[in-house]
């Protein structure tokens, strides 16, 4: 088990890319912690992977408020007094051009996607000081290294992750953390299935590999970054999109 009795907390564990990270986290030996604004389907998503043998609890959290945020830290801390993991995968999209983009719109994405980075990170670490370890790794996208229309505050929350990650790369890699990031491509997400088949084709004709991913293919990326097999990789920003950006 490449995450043995190590402790990984998962915003937006609930569904899509998190729930896949926090199940294969599970198989792997970790105790996970879903941190999801969405309480039931958080205790739904834990109670499965308990029933199938692995260890998870589901925390309520409100991502881009500093306090909640502090409070699902110390929740954690109370129960296994250690975080080795940070996944910050929680996000939104709110989509508009740039001329009818409403502030609320801005505001809210900016605050859950980037803000809400920041506080999660900044919350656990402390805790990983003390310890000298620890692993952050943080989901950007390629619209974050690309731009995409219609995406303005989207592209710019995702482009802000990466910011971060290798500014806390330079500032955290001599205490023994490291940071990474994750831009994944088309994924077949809860997202996805509102999305009309029609454009679905087309974005997968966009894909050379022909095919959206699946969050597998994330949750493999993040763990990778997250177990010894990547413990020299810092700074990174890993592109899951099965050559999209080329």
């Amino acid at each position: 088990m490449r995450l043995h009795n190590q402790v990984a907390v998962i915003t937006g564990g609930a569904s899509g890319l998190g729930r896949a990270a926090a199940e294969l986290f599970a198989r792997e030996g970790a105790h996970v912690v879903i941190a999801d604004y969405q309480e039931t389907l958080g205790k739904e998503a834990a109670d499965a992977i308990s029933q199938q043998g692995g260890s998870a609890i589901s925390l309520r959290v409100d991502v881009s408020d500093s306090e909640s945020v502090q409070a699902m830290v110390h929740s954690v801390l109370g129960k296994y007094g250690q975080v080795d993991i940070l996944i910050n995968n929680a996000g939104v999209t709110d989509d508009a051009t740039l001329p009818k983009m409403k502030q609320e719109q801005w505001s809210r994405v900016i605050a859950i996607n980037l803000t809400g980075v920041f506080n999660c990170t900044q919350g656990v670490v402390p805790f990983m000081l003390e310890r000298s370890c620890g692993r952050i790794i943080s989901t950007s996208s390629v619209v974050g290294l690309y731009g995409n229309f219609g995406q303005t505050n989207y592209a710019a929350s995702k482009a802000g992750v990466i910011a971060m990650t290798k500014t806390w790369a330079k500032e955290l890699g001599p205490k023994g953390i490291t940071c990474n990031a994750v831009a994944p491509g088309f994924i077949r997400t809860p997202m996805t299935e509102a999305v009309p088949e029609k454009i679905l084709k087309m974005m997968e004709e966009k894909v050379p590999l022909r095919r959206l991913g699946e969050p597998i293919d994330i949750a493999n990326a993040y763990l990778f970054l997250a177990s010894d097999a990547g413990r020299y990789v810092n700074g990174a920003v890993l592109s899951v999109d099965g050559g999209l950006a080329l």
